[in-house]
Order: structure tokens, then sequence, then C-alpha cells
């Protein structure tokens, strides 16, 4: 079974960095293209980044472009999200997805279980 298992969240100040890796298993992981999501309290679900299955294309919401960076290492089957400049809108439960299929659609095979980001103003 796919198991999605994301690391690295945690209490930082405005303008500081943190990386979130998602390390999967059960799944052919060099095949999928994989994304991340987060969610604030009171808020829906929001798309943040995406990359495809060789991460030669990498897709970004507006409001993390060029602040956060993703990136894949299809030897350890892990998914890396990068943040940098943080802010305190930032603030969220970050999640890691599969798509479907090995470039991204929006549709979600698969979501990790969550690890919490906190940016303190």
């Amino acid at each position: 079974q796919v198991q999605l298992v994301e690391s690295g969240g945690g209490l930082v100040q405005a303008g500081g960095s943190l990386r979130l890796s998602c390390a999967a298993s059960g799944l052919a992981f060099r095949n999928y293209a994989m994304g991340w999501s987060r969610q604030a309290p009171g808020k829906e679900r929001e798309f943040v980044a995406a990359i495809n299955w060789s991460g030669g294309y990498t897709s970004y919401a507006d409001s993390v472009k060029g602040r956060f960076t993703i990136s894949r290492d299809n030897f350890k089957n892990t998914v890396y999200l990068q943040m940098s400049s943080l802010k305190p809108e930032d603030t969220a439960v970050y999640y890691c997805a599969r798509s479907y299929g090995n470039s991204w659609s929006g549709r979600v095979g698969s979501w990790g279980q969550g690890t919490q980001v906190t940016v303190s103003s």
C-alpha cells in the first residue's frame, strides 16, 4: 500500500527557512508526479507546488513563487519542499500528494498525513 510520510515541519520566525521531506513507499515512485498542498485553519486545502516524474518540470502557486522550491530524488523515493522567506500566512499543515500520472494534473491518488508549519511574526 502507498505510504507518504512528511517530515521537517516546525516553528520558525518570519523570514526564516524550512525544508519539508516526503518519503514514499509502496509505489514505483519515479512513475508519478508529486506535489505539495497546504491547509490553514478555517481554510480549504490549496495547491502549493508540483513536480513531474523526472523533476524537469515544476509549477507553483503564485503565493509561493520565488520563495519555495520543489525537488525530488528518485533514488531515495523522496520529494522535498524548500521554503524560504517564510511569512506568517504560510502557517498551515502541509501535505504531500501523489498524482495519478507522471505529470501533475491536480488529481491526487494518495495523501500524506501532513506536517505542521508555523511561522511567527
